[in-house]
């Protein structure tokens, strides 16, 4: 069901100076405008008719028929069926799509979907998706920029069952947080508005979101600006707090009104991992637009979330108030991270995707690092068209339970790792060779 025109999220304060102000740093950074145009409809569960993987090197790529309607996405078989992986890590069901046993196309007009990024929230765990399609017999395929689902489910080894979601209508999860320009999902400038790190902080929700400007070359996009959208109401509304938006310039220094935080080193928090610290500070690990980009490290007091200048910064041997100052923590390509304390190993886990290895982990005994080399938990020539990894905030032992999305069937699978063996100290640098300890189960007919 599409229920047009509804936003169910606005930015109302000062939209217009908002909107010229955002314009005017898109020319001083000397960006340039994509335009999108949907062709016809399909039937179906969206981009589910036909058409397969490309592997790991479409990160962010259009190809597939899903192309045709300006959308970055991959089609696949329309059967819901969860990878066969035997050994350290397996694939327990899908989250969403068809298949799934959550039924988020029947409940929430969710057939396509990727991310999942979660945080816990008291007894419920919030869970923040990326681009969402529903019925593509609908002009737009009833494409949102993200959408939000609420899981209770305390028995983790089983599945995740998903409790309720946001609503516009019924049976039809609305999207949350809508861009500072409030444009719909294909508009030039602001093309997208992908949530990328969420936390609680009291009774309130937050979530970190990257503004798309547009898609590049695999694995690189371009952003407008990182904001800050908050929940007082269980993520029912959202509403992007002032002051909040991290805009990247291409000089150091540039100043426009309306805009509080325009500069270069802004660059390097455009994507962002929540961690709450036991020391009174929640960690705000931080990426660039892309997948090809180090991770770096800043930290608050959660009373001071809305307040950029009351941030402080890792540079490698402190803390600093200067973002530009921050050093790189965790070296190399950092894809779509989550991190994590883990009881089992002892260890904070960060987790992300690496372009070579797949599904990887490392290891640190605090936040700041050292972070241990990598380890494979999931090669990328086994699913080569899995992206992203997030971890389930309520999983800390020896079977890590986490959430990835596939190219090919667009839509988000619930898998588990056993970590048994994978103890790391965060002084070892070097990346271990994968153990080859998950291979694909193929069923030969006859």
């Amino acid at each position: 069901m599409r229920v047009p025109n509804v936003r169910s999220s606005s930015f109302r304060w000062g939209s217009a100076r908002w909107c010229s102000a955002l314009s005017a740093a898109a020319v001083a950074a000397g960006l340039s405008v994509a335009v999108a145009t949907p062709a016809a409809a399909q039937g179906g569960p969206c981009g589910q008719t036909s058409g397969s993987s490309s592997g790991s090197t479409v990160f962010g790529s259009s190809t597939g028929s899903f192309r045709d309607f300006g959308l970055p996405w991959l089609s696949g078989p329309p059967d819901g069926g969860v990878p066969q992986l035997i050994g350290r890590t397996q694939a327990i069901e899908m989250v969403t799509g068809p298949g799934s046993p959550n039924e988020t196309i029947e409940r929430f007009s969710v057939s396509g979907t990727d991310l999942g990024i979660m945080w816990p929230s008291g007894g419920e765990v919030m869970m923040a998706f990326g681009d969402t399609v529903g019925d593509c017999e609908t002009p737009d395929a009833d494409w949102r920029s993200n959408v939000l689902f609420r899981s209770s489910d305390t028995n983790l080894e089983d599945g995740m069952r998903i409790d309720s979601s946001p609503l516009d209508a019924p049976g039809h999860s609305k999207q949350i947080i809508d861009g500072l320009l409030d444009l719909p999902p294909g508009s030039p400038v602001e093309y997208t508005v992908i949530p990328t790190a969420g936390v609680s902080i009291g009774s309130d929700q937050y979530v970190r979101y990257m503004s798309v400007r547009s898609w590049d070359t695999p694995g690189n996009w371009t952003t407008n600006y990182s904001g800050l959208a908050r929940s007082t109401d269980g993520g029912e509304n959202w509403t992007t707090e002032p002051g909040t938006a991290r805009v990247p310039a291409p000089i150091p220094e540039v100043t426009i009104p309306g805009l509080p935080s325009v500069a270069a080193a802004n660059a390097n928090f455009q994507q962002s991992a929540y961690v709450t610290g036991d020391d009174g500070y929640i960690y705000e690990f931080g990426t660039g637009s892309g997948r090809f980009g180090p991770a770096r490290l800043a930290r608050f007091a959660p009373e001071q979330v809305n307040d950029l200048a009351a941030y402080q910064y890792w540079n490698g041997s402190a803390w600093v108030d200067d973002i530009a100052a921050a050093d790189v923590v965790i070296p190399g390509t950092v894809s779509e991270l989550s991190v994590q304390w883990n009881d089992y190993l002892g260890k904070y886990v960060a987790m992300f995707t690496d372009p070579v290895r797949g599904l990887v982990i490392r290891q640190a005994d605090d936040l700041e690092g050292p972070w241990s080399g990598m380890q494979t938990l999931l090669n990328g020539a086994l699913l080569p068209s899995l992206y992203d990894g997030f971890m389930h905030p309520w999983s800390d032992g020896r079977y890590l339970y986490f959430v990835a999305t596939t190219w090919n069937r667009y839509n988000v699978i619930y898998m588990r790792s056993d970590l048994q063996g994978l103890q790391m100290s965060a002084t070892d640098q070097a990346d271990r060779l994968d153990p080859q300890t998950t291979l694909e189960r193929i069923d030969y007919p006859g």
